[in-house]
């Protein structure tokens, strides 16, 4: 799949990369909160010490924001996405993750309310890994 920039796009790309230093690769809005995923590596950079970074674009932006690393591994990749929320096994298997959470709570947070959580982690993850068909968490 083919990610274009539109303007605007480019404009907070050029501004997240000069405030942080941090190479990205992409940048949207999901749910009302913009989404940068910086290229591996650059995850230090991009959130500053004591996230500070990410407290001066949202204070500048007005939004909230998210960040996440890139992996070119689709499991590496899943795991960064629902960063900070721990699983205890993910695995990959024809065009499905499998996410084992750690408890009761954390399987919560992973899916939210109405699967909303779930969904939204699921449609970045296809941003980058057409392939994938869904994700799903174990009991």
């Amino acid at each position: 799949m083919k990610i274009t920039f539109d303007a605007n796009s480019m404009k907070l790309m050029s501004m997240f990369e000069s405030m942080t230093l941090a190479r990205l690769k992409d940048c949207f809005e999901n749910k009302g909160q913009m989404i940068f995923v910086v290229e591996e590596g650059e995850i230090r950079k991009a959130l500053g010490k004591n996230a500070s970074n990410v407290k001066r674009i949202e204070d500048m932006l007005k939004k909230r924001i998210r960040v996440i690393e890139f992996s070119s591994d689709i499991v590496r990749f899943v795991r960064n996405v629902i960063m900070p929320n721990k699983a205890e096994d993910i695995t990959y298997t024809d065009g499905i993750i499998t996410i084992t959470p750690t408890d009761q709570k954390s399987r919560g947070f992973l899916i939210g309310r109405a699967a909303e959580i779930l969904r939204n982690n699921e449609e970045i993850v296809k941003r980058y890994y057409s392939e994938l068909k869904e994700i799903k968490i174990l009991d």
